[in-house]
């Protein structure tokens, strides 16, 4: 009886606050007025089941499609826009094009270049989206919109329960990774346009239309909302990994820091937190649960930091990342829409390395250089799993503050700790460290930003990297355009524009273009 009145519980708040109210662009949540915020969030003192609920929710739109405002095929959540951002990057390379999806808008760089290409309102309705809802969720625990002054909202918080405090937290930290995701999507360079009007601020639920904030309000917004909610998950003790938690907190305030490209001793401190606080460790060199050959199809790993165990009954199939991705799937990417390792990134890659066995090697096949080895279902069978999707989602891993630390060590001028971390990181990756020590300067930056594009080859890491680090773009061969032209971090081309629709309806943004 107890799980039937929660479940029932869990669908009345989500019919509630989670469900469209008409097609108006982004206007489409309810506001803080329409729920009565102040009795939700009475009630929610009485059970934090709702809240709860409320936020289970905006992990959910992390892994549903149509969230970004479509029935677009490449509209699947946050793992969609992980798909956009490797793209972009150049290190995922669509090798074949049989049925379309990604090769125009993405590939080919329209999107970025013409504001009407639904590519474009995806990314903007999905995390302005997933902003809302974090916003519903606070204002459900305060009981009242969140004050402006800190010292009061802390002082609401101090006063809730050890739940509904945690659930604050997380709302904070979702809230936050939005905003960093539309700052590295929508914004051309952050530190070059600091003072400039670029996005929407929302601290408070209900999208109304506000104005562009400048970006270093909308990075101050993220910084406090990180930096309150470390703290506040000191003592959570997260159910699954499927909620953030302290150490995921750190590594986004590090992402944070990283991409303003002036604070590398805060992020070698942060980041030092974060590997200190998650449970999580490196992923050894091999095929089990826990190592990089091994599939990354299980939550369970002892590498992920974060993700979401998919299981039949939330029901993904071909509309997923692993329908667009592997291989091993019912997917495109088994029929004609073949995604594989950029063939230079590829080549780049040391004799020794092992995570050259992550990729099919054989020129003469089309699916050469796909992750055949690194991601797959478990059946192992060229289109051979069902059409609903049982393999897991990956949000982060262990060796994204890793690598964020040895990069931010060298940046910071401690080569010699940033050298020592590096060699201890390729030799767990089976390769001879000894050419390291002789890198110093460029050359060592340079090192680790490849390193960290290799280790995380299709986890949607390589364009926040390639706009930390100013990279430049340049595709090989098994691409199907723009080979072999050089392409700076901050082109145009590769950064998307606020979408037609929300120019036309919201009046403070078009009368500031």
């Amino acid at each position: 009886m107890k799980k039937e009145i929660l479940k029932i519980t869990f669908i009345a708040c989500a019919a509630l606050v989670l469900t469209s109210c008409g097609d108006d662009y982004l206007v489409e949540e309810p506001t803080g007025d329409e729920l009565n915020i102040r009795q939700l969030g009475e009630a929610a003192q009485v059970n934090p089941e709702i809240p709860g609920a409320f936020m289970t929710g905006v992990y959910s739109t992390m892994f549903t499609a149509g969230t970004g405002g479509t029935t677009s095929q490449a509209d699947l959540g946050q793992k969609g826009y992980d798909i956009y951002s490797d793209m972009i990057s150049g290190d995922v390379a669509l090798t074949t094009s049989t049925y379309g999806w990604y090769r125009a808008a993405i590939t080919q760089l329209q999107a970025p270049q013409d504001f009407t290409l639904n590519e474009n309102y995806h990314v903007w309705r999905y995390y302005y989206r997933v902003i809302n809802r974090a916003n519903l969720v606070i204002e459900t625990v305060l009981g009242e919109p969140q004050p402006e002054e800190e010292t009061e909202l802390m002082a609401i918080i101090s006063e809730l329960s050890d739940a509904n405090r945690h659930i604050a937290a997380q709302a904070f930290v979702m809230r936050a990774h939005s905003y960093f995701n539309l700052t590295q999507f929508m914004i051309n360079d952050v530190t070059a346009s600091w003072t400039s009007p670029t996005l929407p601020l929302y601290l408070r639920a209900g999208i109304v239309g506000n104005p562009k904030s400048t970006t270093e309000e909308v990075y101050n917004a993220m910084e406090e909302d990180l930096s309150r909610a470390i703290p506040l998950l000191a003592d959570f003790a997260r159910p699954s990994k499927v909620e953030v938690d302290q150490s995921i907190a750190q590594t986004i305030l590090g992402y944070v820091l990283a991409s303003r490209k002036d604070r590398w001793s805060d992020v070698v401190d942060i980041t030092d937190d974060a590997l200190a606080s998650t449970s999580a460790s490196l992923m050894q060199a091999d095929n089990s649960i826990n190592g990089i050959l091994g599939g990354f199809n299980d939550v369970n790993s002892t590498g992920w930091m974060w993700g979401i165990d998919i299981n039949a009954d939330i029901g993904l199939g071909l509309v997923s990342w692993w329908g667009q991705m592997d291989a091993f799937s019912y997917s495109y990417a088994a029929v004609g829409d073949n995604k594989a390792m950029d063939l230079d990134l590829y080549e780049s890659m040391r004799p020794d390395d092992v995570r050259r066995d992550q990729y099919f090697d054989n020129p003469s096949s089309a699916r050469h250089l796909q992750p055949l080895f690194k991601f797959y279902d478990s059946d192992r069978v060229i289109f051979g799993s069902s059409q609903i999707v049982k393999a897991d989602y990956i949000y982060m891993r262990y060796a994204e503050p890793l690598l964020l630390n040895i990069e931010a060590l060298a940046k910071d001028g401690r080569e010699g700790e940033a050298k020592t971390a590096l060699e201890n990181f390729v030799s767990a990756r089976g390769m001879d460290p000894s050419y390291i020590s002789a890198l110093n300067g460029q050359a060592l930056q340079d090192e680790i930003y490849k390193q960290t594009r290799l280790e995380l080859w299709g986890e949607g890491r390589s364009y926040f990297a390639l706009k930390r680090n100013e990279g430049t773009v340049v595709r090989g061969a098994n691409h199907l355009s723009f080979v072999g032209e050089a392409m700076q971090w901050n082109d145009e081309r590769l950064t998307f524009e606020i979408p037609q629709q929300e120019i036309q309806d919201n009046t403070n943004i078009s009368d500031q273009n």
